[in-house]
């Protein structure tokens, strides 16, 4: 079996320096779970914040060495739900999107590793103020919610930073990495590790609906956008600098670019939304991937991922010398 050996690896207590995003209704206790035994480090997304769904995916998950991740501005509306996650005594919890100083201190007191996920320069320094353990650097190609940042910038600039300012945090790359060579050009940048979303939501064991999994396997990398229209019609208020990244599709159409619009007609357009999601249509709704679909040719077990990213990226560092291996 092959093992990608660094410190990240040894500060994690991993085979391989990948970690699971935790993605808000489709990263359960199962994916999570199946990511870390095949040596990576799964974690749960605590999405929105609800404590039953949580509970019930740390019971999913079973003894498996897990963590946990959370929308910081939404974390602070409900701080209880970190209180009931750290009871279960995670590997490590995950803040993005928001400020992390008000949970940072708890995190550490519960002898969890700290990720903060950063989507620009001053989120680095914001989570180098708290000490996060892991600095995430997130670019723009990734599915779900982020910024404007490229990864294939955005990682060595933060690779940069750290090496300057605090050597021993570890950096994750993510944003568009849904393979060995992502992985492989991740390391070769400047990061430890890779954070890998949509690779993972396409599969067997992420909580997806089946047209959306066919979805992503029929999308190639140009079918998706980013876009407020999800938010607005789900009726959850982003903060400013943020967007989603979602699959091209009818509503998307009917809807980008006509965003006063869509909030006029919210009594209509919010249920049907809603419906649309809870029925798996990949059509009407928003379905949550990046722009890695264009990499993803089907839906299959985590760990065959995990573990197959791992070997091909050894073979392509073996070529350049292991350099990114120490």
């Amino acid at each position: 079996m092959v093992t990608l050996s660094n410190r990240c690896t040894r500060s994690l207590n991993l085979r391989h320096p990948i970690v699971s995003a935790p993605m808000a209704f489709a990263g359960g206790g199962a994916l999570a779970a199946a990511v870390s035994r095949a040596g990576g480090l799964g974690l749960i997304g605590g999405g929105y914040g609800d404590p039953a769904w949580i509970e019930e995916q740390f019971a999913a998950a079973g003894n498996a060495r897990i963590g946990i991740g959370f929308i910081t501005w939404s974390l602070r509306k409900s701080p209880s739900l970190l209180a009931d996650a750290l009871k279960h005594r995670p590997a490590a919890v995950m803040l993005s999107f928001g400020d992390p100083r008000p949970f940072a201190g708890e995190i550490r007191s519960a002898g969890a590793k700290l990720i903060c996920q950063c989507q620009n320069m001053e989120h680095v320094e914001d989570a180098l103020d708290v000490e996060a353990d892991v600095v995430i650097a997130q670019g723009a190609e990734a599915g779900g919610h982020g910024a404007l940042r490229g990864t294939l910038s955005f990682v060595p600039e933060a690779a940069n930073f750290l090496a300057r300012h605090a050597p021993d945090t570890l950096l994750l790359a993510a944003g568009g990495i849904a393979d060995g060579r992502g992985l492989a050009a991740a390391l070769m940048l400047g990061a430890d590790g890779v954070l890998v979303g949509t690779r993972l939501w396409a599969a067997q064991e992420a909580l997806v609906k089946e047209r959306h999994h066919q979805a992503i396997v029929e999308t190639n990398g140009d079918g998706t956008l980013r876009t407020r229209v999800a938010d607005i019609a789900r009726q959850i208020p982003w903060p400013r600098g943020f967007t989603a990244r979602i699959r091209r599709n009818a509503f998307t159409d009917r809807w980008h670019g006509r965003e006063e619009q869509l909030e006029q007609n919210l009594a209509v357009e919010g249920p049907r939304y809603r419906q649309a999601f809870a029925e798996g249509d990949p059509d009407n709704t928003g379905v949550w991937f990046g722009e890695a679909a264009g990499l993803i040719e089907a839906i299959e077990p985590a760990a065959l991922i995990v573990e197959r990213m791992a070997a091909e990226a050894a073979q392509q560092l073996a070529r350049h010398g292991g350099a990114a291996l120490a």
